[in-house]
């Protein structure tokens, strides 16, 4: 088995990184493209497992040309089994049309967001599966609740065999067109915490939720951590981004500095 240990001048932004590989399953990255300049920029990420493919909020409809041609340096579209999304937002979530028209896959998504899909031009939703509130399981990827980090219906997903956690919007940070990189370790967390500490205290929703996702998050003992906005969090960096966010005081804690 092997990790992704380039440093971040050796990373391929554009076309993606492969982050774990044994041969059999493979965890990949799937880089960001030139038309996310000046939009909110997005990660994805596609499982591989003995040649069937699981993709991890593929995103809106502006990037999907580049996340289709991406996914299938790797696997034929037909044989993505799984589509997870995180929760509701159109950056995760809004290309859900297209992905259902190129592939016979079943989507995963929060029960509680399936009745507003159709906002999104779904008329039939057979192919839709609503996540319990207690998560459970997309094949054989761990779904753990993180509601309200932000959305009411969050959950996150944990591919225990490579040991990654993909973090949906915990974690991000908001980069500049010029400076993007992929990899927080111990050597510039310290530098990325400026770019992660408006967002968090924005939008999660209390110190609260955000000390029972660190405590939860913390048994699984990740090797990465994998965000859908910003940079993945490896070695130290993992446990870094834990003891930050469980000390974190955010959203109804800072109410009265939001609202002035």
């Amino acid at each position: 088995m092997s990790y992704c240990n380039k440093s971040n001048h050796e990373v391929d932004i554009e076309n993606g990184e492969v982050l774990y590989d044994d041969g059999n399953h493979k965890f990949i990255w799937l880089g960001w493209g030139k038309l996310e300049d000046g939009l909110i920029q997005t990660n994805q990420y596609l499982i591989i497992d003995n040649n069937k493919g699981t993709l991890l909020d593929p995103g809106g409809i502006h990037i999907f040309p580049k996340v289709v041609s991406n996914v299938t340096k790797y696997i034929d579209l037909e044989d993505i089994e799984y589509i997870f999304f995180s929760h509701q937002d159109p950056d995760v979530s809004s290309g859900i049309p297209m992905w259902l028209s190129v592939t016979n896959a079943q989507v995963h998504i929060s029960e509680l967001w399936v009745r507003f899909l159709p906002h999104f031009g779904i008329s039939d939703l057979s192919r839709i599966t609503g996540i319990p509130d207690k998560g459970g399981k997309v094949g054989n990827y761990q779904i753990i609740p993180a509601h309200f980090m932000h959305s009411p219906g969050e959950h996150l997903l944990y591919d225990e065999q490579s040991k990654i956690l993909f973090n949906t919007d915990i974690g991000a940070a908001v980069f500049s067109d010029e400076n993007k990189y992929l990899f927080v370790d111990s050597d510039n967390f310290k530098e990325h915490l400026k770019l992660m500490e408006g967002f968090h205290k924005r939008y999660m929703a209390s110190s609260n939720t955000c000390k029972y996702y660190a405590n939860r998050a913390k048994s699984l003992n990740a090797k990465m951590i994998a965000p859908q906005h910003g940079a993945i969090f490896r070695d130290e960096g993992v446990n870094m981004f834990l003891d930050w966010i469980g000390s974190l005081q955010c959203g109804a804690d800072i109410i009265n500095e939001i609202s002035g």
